[in-house]
């Protein structure tokens, strides 16, 4: 396994470059968000671990940079913030995990083995379900060529469910993708989200492209699938 750290704090960074080598594991260490952006488009890494404060670029911009390059190395972010819309800052710009500073290298170590057993697929350019398009270098999301504005969490369901077009996603899949695994506020808030997009991406056209399933979850297609009219209502 071969590694890319992106850390400007000197401490920090060789404790983990020592912890991942005395695992077997091949370490660079960069300590500004330029050279770590340079490498991380210059060379292979299997996973990146980059911290959020970063002299030169930060780790949100370097974050942005290799997903509009289209370099989908998983990336582990360091941050010394926490909170929801945190969290979803950090998705939205192409982050694949976080952990929280301080934090424990076993953690680290664990998160980033997960994280190259995922690997890294292709991740398209540009997410297309009918005529509902979704652009994630740039957030932008349109239907019939007309652009649609979503909030931070409104868009972070939908990227989800258009990565499994086609596929029924759990309500208990989009809390632990979107909010988070620990998240113990009411999961009722996945309906009231579903809702928002429904009235910004199918009332306003023709043909819905997001269904219920009901008793499963939410699937995103072109067609209601398995009987029923992508409400949830067991029309045919």
């Amino acid at each position: 396994m071969k590694v890319l750290v992106v850390e400007d704090e000197e401490a920090i960074a060789d404790a983990v470059r020592r912890g991942l080598q005395d695992e077997g594991i091949t370490v660079d260490v960069m300590g500004d968000g330029v050279d770590g952006l340079w490498a991380a488009t210059e060379q292979a890494y299997d996973a990146i671990v980059l911290d959020l404060m970063l002299p030169g670029m930060s780790g949100a911009e370097v974050l942005l940079a290799l997903r509009a390059r289209e370099v989908w190395t998983p990336v582990l972010v360091l941050t010394a913030r926490d909170g929801d819309a945190v969290q979803v800052a950090l998705f939205d710009h192409g982050a694949d995990d976080y952990l929280t500073k301080p934090f424990s290298f076993d953690v680290l170590l664990a998160r980033l083995r997960a994280l190259v057993r995922r690997g890294a697929p292709e991740r398209p350019v540009v997410l297309t379900t009918g005529d509902l398009t979704l652009e994630p270098a740039r957030r932008q999301v349109a239907r019939e060529g007309r652009a649609i504005a979503l909030t931070p969490r409104e868009y972070a369901v939908l990227e989800l469910l258009m990565r499994r077009s086609g596929d029924v996603v759990t309500k208990s899949e989009i809390l632990a993708n979107v909010w988070d695994s620990a998240y113990e506020g009411d999961p009722n808030v996945v309906e009231v989200y579903v809702s928002h997009l429904r009235r910004k991406i199918d009332a306003p056209f023709a043909d819905p492209v997001l269904h219920t399933v009901r008793g499963q979850g939410y699937r995103v297609g072109t067609d209601a699938g398995s009987g029923r009219d992508g409400r949830g209502n067991g029309r045919s």
